[in-house]
């Protein structure tokens, strides 16, 4: 089905209906709705499951006005989701972008959450990293327009927080790779330069997040040196928040621990 935002923008979504209690589920940068697929596979029996392709991601819309891509809209197209389905509660989980978006989403609509999985969250957060990860999110966005998604698949895929996947499991990562090719080079490069790059600290959140009351379970691999120091942090500053470090493990903790990561959620769930 296809919901739309109130800028106008198509979003491809995709909902198992059911009576079940509602899981909304937000991908990664370098994903898409499959990211989630065996998280979908396991949960849809017990859940109602809910995902979509963000704005610049086919088969959902890819405006061109730059102004259409920022962290506030990504958090106001997950409302727009709920909202179209009628879900007025759900509990919300996201990996890295998508994260933060779930994060978001929770300082800012704390009565749509029953609860957040927050995976992957911090990449660029720390105040030291922040102009040196900006540099790299608009060195991606120009490779994007220059290069094509192929291109910068075979660069951003195999960066080392990612290769644990492919350690693990080698048809996953290939998997995500492809997924990775086909993103349009100009929704990325949007959503690179509008959300990635420009999205405010964490570090500068820390007296709202310090208020959010909403129950959080931040998940993070020990091999994510990008997100795991802001993991912490934000495990030290939110006031309802569990923590789960999968060893050995990278950014995709849900594709590198399927079982173990549905299991999280579910407990986090109730169920």
């Amino acid at each position: 089905m296809r919901v739309t935002t109130d800028d106008g923008v198509g979003l491809a979504v995709y909902d198992t209906a059911g009576d079940g209690p509602p899981i909304l589920f937000l991908h990664e940068f370098g994903g898409d709705h499959r990211s989630w697929s065996p998280q979908f596979g396991d949960l849809a029996v017990r859940y109602r499951c809910i995902t979509y392709d963000a704005r610049g991601y086919p088969p959902s819309d890819v405006p061109t006005d730059p102004g259409a891509y920022s962290q506030e809209r990504a958090v106001a197209d997950a409302v727009a989701v709920l909202d179209a389905l009628g879900v007025e509660q759900a509990l919300v989980v996201g990996n890295s972008m998508g994260g933060f978006a779930t994060l978001h989403l929770g300082l800012t609509h704390p009565e749509r959450c029953t609860g957040l999985v927050v995976a992957g969250c911090g990449y660029g957060a720390a105040p030291e990293r922040a102009a040196a990860f900006r540099a790299d999110a608009l060195a991606l966005a120009g490779a994007y327009e220059r290069d094509g998604a192929a291109a910068v698949a075979a660069d951003y895929g195999n960066r080392p927080a990612r290769l644990t996947l492919r350690d693990r499991d080698a048809g996953a990562h290939d998997e995500h790779l492809r997924i990775l090719a086909e993103h349009d080079p100009v929704g990325a490069a949007l959503t690179m330069r509008g959300v990635q790059a420009a999205r405010p600290s964490l570090y500068d959140l820390r007296d709202r997040l310090a208020a959010m009351t909403v129950p959080t379970l931040l998940v993070v691999g020990d091999r994510d040196h990008e997100a795991i120091d802001a993991t912490l942090m934000l495990h030290r500053t939110l006031p309802v928040a569990d923590l789960a470090v999968l060893p050995r493990t990278g950014h995709l903790t849900n594709l590198e621990h399927p079982e173990l990561f549905t299991r999280l959620v579910e407990e986090h769930a109730g169920g």
